[in-house]
């Protein structure tokens, strides 16, 4: 796709509105705050290890629309914040108490878990993971290894379900959170598997809003989520060979090949690993979705600023 090279200097980095509101700037997002609503951007910037590396052509177009897709898709699953997509990078959402953990399904021992397993660490979310798992094998079911939710440039550490609820999450509220998280993570898979593809993992992040538990952030978008491609993963597991990936995983084994895992100053993106994220990331929106992806080209901050404005946001 030529129009990805061709974004490379128009990418969004940040994007500064004094009027939209109070701002709180996340890895990815650039939230405002406005009475009970937050206008959420989402810029082109890719993290990892808990460190913004840089921008990637189109990821916030994608993302964002990948999760209005999910968001539709589950509102009978989940209630949700959605209330309104005014440009291709920007959500109106409701705004909630957000509850102090991240909870993430897993379906196979792979990434971060598997790293952490392969050094002889376990236990750490109140529970053993069975003895002598290989790497990306299934688990007989989808487990739920809940993270704190870490500060801008913090990182989010395990947690278990005891430390949850004594004290953090009242048990009613984070009980509701773990049953949405099956629920959801289990609508993701089968719509997964009929697009030939396997849904490994996720996170989900939930707030309160009058006293109701909502979804919140984003869903089975390839930044909060791992996708295999189903009919290679037979092969691959067999041979103990890496999977087909579809999502951020690759930037991280790209960091992880050049010697970088968090400590200490990560390499610069080459323009070939930024056109190759882009491409990847839009093979998996085209598969999952059904659709082709239908970039929208020039700069970006300049297109948000009129969305903004013609739909009244923030005058």
């Amino acid at each position: 796709m030529n129009e990805i090279r061709g974004q490379l200097p128009f990418t969004l980095d940040k994007f500064e509105a004094d009027y939209l509101g109070k701002h709180y700037k996340g890895k990815v997002r650039e939230n405002f705050h406005q009475d009970n609503e937050i206008i959420m951007v989402t810029t082109d910037r890719v993290s990892a290890f808990d460190h913004v590396l840089g921008t990637i052509p189109f990821k916030g177009q994608i993302l964002t629309e990948i999760a209005n897709f999910w968001f539709e898709r589950t509102q009978a699953i989940a209630p949700n914040h959605i209330i309104s997509s005014p440009d291709p990078q920007v959500l109106i959402a409701k705004k909630a108490d957000t509850l102090p953990v991240e909870v993430i399904v897993r379906g196979y021992i792979t990434g971060s878990l598997w790293r952490e397993y392969s050094q002889g660490i376990n236990g750490q979310y109140g529970f053993m993971i069975p003895e002598n798992l290989k790497m990306d094998q299934k688990f007989s079911e989808p487990i739920l290894t809940p993270s704190t939710k870490a500060e801008y440039g913090l990182h989010d550490e395990p947690i278990s379900r005891s430390e949850i609820i004594d004290g953090l999450v009242d048990e009613s509220v984070y009980a509701q959170a773990e049953q949405y998280a099956l629920e959801l993570f289990d609508a993701g898979q089968k719509w997964a598997a009929e697009q030939g593809l396997i849904l490994v993992d996720t996170k989900y992040e939930f707030g309160m809003v009058d006293n109701q538990l909502i979804v919140i952030d984003e869903i089975h978008t390839p930044d909060s989520s791992r996708y295999w491609i189903a009919n290679e993963y037979d092969k691959r597991y067999a041979a103990s060979e890496k999977q087909k990936m579809l999502d951020k995983e690759n930037i991280r084994q790209w960091l992880i090949e050049r010697g970088f895992s968090g400590e200490g100053t990560p390499p610069s993106l080459t323009d070939e690993i930024r056109i190759s994220l882009a491409e990847q990331y839009i093979n998996l929106y085209e598969i999952l979705i059904g659709k082709r992806f239908e970039p929208i080209v020039g700069d970006v901050q300049v297109r948000i600023e009129k969305n903004l404005e013609h739909s009244g946001v923030g005058v």
